[in-house]
C-alpha cells in the first residue's frame, strides 16, 4: 500500500497545486483552456512522436497480449458509448464518456507501478497498452466527437468534414508521423530526442495542474452527474480489468503477459478524456470527478487486484 501511494501521492500533488493556485487566486479561470490546449498542441503530440519514433516493432509483436488488452479497451468503450447514447447524452459526450470507463493511466502511472513491481522487461508490455490507449481509443473518440460536432445532414460532406478535422488533428498526426520516421530505420538526432523529451515531459504535469484548477472552479456537480461518474469509475478500475483478464484466458495469454494486461487495465482513468473534453468545450464536470475518483478508489482495488493475481513488489524494487 506504502509503494503505491508513493507512486499516486505526485498525481495528487500536481492536482493540489492547480486546485490551491485557483483558490488563492494566481491562477485564473481562462489558463483552463489555455494550458489544456498547450498539452493538446504541443506537449502531448510530442510524447506520443517520442514514443512511436522509439518503439521496436519486434518487441511490440505480443498479439495475445494486444488482442487481451486491446478487445477489453473497444469492448468496455463501445459499450460505455452505447450505454451513454441510450441516456440521451449527446454523441459528442458518449465519445468522452467511452474513454473514462477504458482509458487506462498507462503512461504516467503504468510505467512507475510496472518498474516496481516487474523491473526494466515490463518496459515492452506498458509500451504496447499506452499505445493502444493513447492512440487507438484517443482516435475512436475522437472520430465519435467531430461526427457529433457536425452539423452536416449530408453524409458525403459530413464524412469529408470529419475526415478533415482528422487529419489536421496533433493527436493523430503525431504518432502517424513517429510510426512513419521509425520505419525508416533513422535514430532521432540528438537536439531533436532533447527537444521531445523536454516538451512531451511536460504533457502529464501540466495535464494534472489543469484538472486542479478546473476542480477549484464554481461547477457543482449534481447527483446525476456524481452518480454517473461513481458507474463509470466502477466500470473502470471492477469491469474492465476482469475482461481483460477473462479474454486473455480464453485467448490463452501466456500467466504473466495476463497478469500484465489485467493490471494495466486495472489502473484508474489517465487524463486523456479531460484534455479532450476542454479541447472540444464539451461539459467536463463528470469526467474530471472519474478521474479524481477512480485515482482515488484505485490506492484500494490496485493492491486487491495485485493479490487476487498473486502479485508482489519483490524486495529491493
Amino acid at each position: 500500500m506504502l509503494s503505491l501511494l508513493a507512486i499516486v501521492a505526485p498525481i495528487f500533488a500536481l492536482i493540489l497545486c492547480g486546485f490551491i493556485a485557483r483558490r488563492g487566486g494566481s491562477i485564473g479561470a481562462a489558463a483552463v483552456s489555455e494550458i489544456n490546449k498547450f498539452v493538446v498542441y504541443l506537449a502531448l503530440p510530442a510524447l506520443l512522436f517520442d514514443v512511436m519514433a522509439h518503439a521496436s516493432w519486434q518487441q511490440l509483436y505480443q498479439p495475445g497480449f494486444v488482442l487481451a488488452f486491446g478487445l477489453s479497451c473497444g469492448i468496455v468503450f463501445y459499450a460505455s458509448v452505447g450505454i451513454s447514447l441510450l441516456l440521451r447524452r449527446p454523441l459528442a459526450d458518449g465519445g468522452i464518456d467511452g474513454l473514462l470507463g477504458s482509458y487506462s493511466n498507462t503512461a504516467y502511472m503504468g510505467f512507475p507501478l510496472f518498474l516496481m513491481v516487474y523491473g526494466p522487461d515490463s518496459l515492452v508490455p506498458v509500451t504496447i497498452a499506452s499505445i493502444i490507449t493513447v492512440c487507438v481509443l484517443f482516435a475512436s473518440s475522437i472520430v465519435l466527437i467531430e461526427i457529433g460536432s457536425q452539423r452536416e445532414p449530408h453524409p458525403l460532406r459530413l464524412a469529408m468534414k470529419v475526415g478533415g478535422a482528422l487529419v489536421r488533428n496533433p493527436l493523430l498526426i503525431a504518432p502517424v508521423a513517429g510510426a512513419l520516421y521509425n520505419a525508416t530505420g533513422l535514430a532521432v538526432p540528438q537536439p531533436a530526442e532533447t527537444f521531445l523529451k523536454l516538451l512531451g515531459g511536460a504533457a502529464s504535469p501540466a495535464a494534472l495542474v489543469v484538472i486542479g484548477l478546473f476542480l477549484a472552479g464554481p461547477r457543482p456537480v449534481t447527483r446525476g452527474e456524481a452518480g454517473a461518474a461513481v458507474a463509470l469509475s466502477a466500470v473502470k478500475l471492477i469491469l474492465h480489468p476482469a475482461l481483460t483478464f477473462f479474454i486473455a484466458m480464453l485467448l490463452g495469454v501466456p500467466t504473466q503477459l495476463a497478469v500484465m494486461a489485467t493490471l494495466l487495465a486495472a489502473l484508474p482513468t489517465g487524463t486523456g478524456p479531460f484534455m479532450l473534453a476542454e479541447l472540444y468545450r464539451r461539459p467536463a464536470a463528470i469526467t474530471s470527478a472519474v478521474i479524481l475518483i477512480s485515482t482515488l478508489a484505485a490506492l484500494i482495488t490496485l493492491p486487491i487486484a495485485m493479490a487476487v493475481l498473486g502479485v508482489e513488489v519483490l524486495p529491493g524494487r
